[in-house]
């Protein structure tokens, strides 16, 4: 602590015999342990004070990052992906729906879409077809350049290699 080695202590020990006195030395070496003693509690208090209030700042930080994500996850809650893909898929179905939203019985849809559609022959293709069809070609043609096929090791033997037999 205040870097004292022995042969110092000797001297400060003789040096407080001869001034001190041996009568008085039990008293005065009592006196300067219980200020050592309330020097040692004293920066133990103080250490211990310091480390309540780094863990009160780091809590205060931990809370602050927290609210701080909070109130960034209840921003991204009305702009969720998910809710706005379902609004989507709802809106697109209800553009079939009539705007007068009316429950029908299967015998009202049956008569209001009259007879079955029988369908019919697809004509031929006419030259505009095909020029329709190449502009919307890809560019690059696609296709399958080589296969990957696992590789046989060199020192495998043929599966018909007749398979030696040792003797024992």
């Amino acid at each position: 602590m205040f870097d004292i080695g022995w042969s110092e202590l000797v001297v400060i020990a003789v040096v407080a015999l001869i001034a001190i006195g041996p009568k008085e030395l039990p008293g005065v070496l009592r006196a300067v342990g219980q200020w050592v003693g309330k020097a040692r509690k004293m920066a133990a208090e103080f250490q211990g004070q310091f480390q309540e209030a780094m863990r009160e700042a780091e809590m205060a930080d931990i809370k602050k990052s927290f609210d701080e994500v909070k109130e960034a996850a209840t921003g991204f809650a009305g702009a969720n992906v998910m809710t706005e893909l379902k609004k989507d898929v709802t809106d697109a179905l209800a553009i079939d729906k009539p705007v007068d939203a009316q429950v029908t019985s299967d015998a009202q849809v049956a008569s209001a879409i009259g007879e079955p559609v029988t369908p019919t022959e697809p004509a031929q293709p006419t030259p505009q077809t095909f020029v329709e069809a190449e502009t919307h070609a890809m560019p690059e043609q696609l296709g399958i350049i080589r296969e990957n096929q696992p590789a046989l090791p060199e020192a495998a033997a043929p599966a018909d290699a007749p398979k030696e037999a040792k003797a024992s």
